[in-house]
């Protein structure tokens, strides 16, 4: 399995605005839509990734857990889904309901968002200040398929809890290590 590592986007850097299908509910959500007051979460995920489904249980814990303390989230899927149809949008909404997402799992079937985002594996994390400001980019945890540590997602809970106590975010970050982006063409 491919490893590829996140792009280090800047700190600071605005979120880019999308408009893009929920494939849960077939409606077209933004950036405004997913925000939320204390910060906003936008994870590009797809449903083949090894990486993505080692996190997935995690993934929805920790919407839930941070839903109601302030945070919006959603998940956006880029890869090209002519040459990997398992990422195609009705598998997306089925993994969706398996799972039980509890967050937005939007198709970006131009792959604009990922390259706006600068997003370059999956699972690719970026959390956003109230401000829609960049303040985490990176790694969910140090689990990894095969590497026998659960995922707790501690890197990223660090960071969502510096926010919830008013404290910065560490700028030590490590990329995360996924599947690269399924690029067409």
């Amino acid at each position: 399995m491919a490893r590829t590592e996140s792009v280090m986007l800047e700190l600071g850097t605005q979120a880019p605005d999308f408009k893009l299908m929920d494939v849960r509910t077939g409606h077209l959500l933004g950036l405004k839509d997913v925000r939320g007051e204390k910060g906003t979460l936008i994870m590009f995920i797809c449903n083949h990734c090894p990486f993505v489904k080692h996190v997935s249980d995690e993934l929805v814990r920790l919407a839930n857990d941070y839903r109601p303390l302030g945070f919006g989230s959603a998940a956006i899927m880029s890869n090209d889904v002519v040459n990997y149809p398992d990422d195609a949008p009705e598998k997306m909404q089925e993994v969706a309901m398996k799972h039980q997402y509890s967050f937005p799992y939007l198709y970006d079937g131009t792959q604009q968002i990922a390259k706006a985002y600068h997003a370059a594996c999956t699972p690719d994390f970026f959390l956003f200040d109230e401000d829609l400001k960049l303040i985490y980019r990176g790694q969910l945890d140090d689990s990894r398929p095969g590497n026998g540590i659960h995922p707790s997602g501690r890197d990223l809970r660090e960071a969502m809890d510096a926010v919830l106590n008013n404290r910065p975010v560490s700028a030590n970050q490590k990329p995360s290590i996924g599947c690269n982006i399924k690029w067409a063409g």
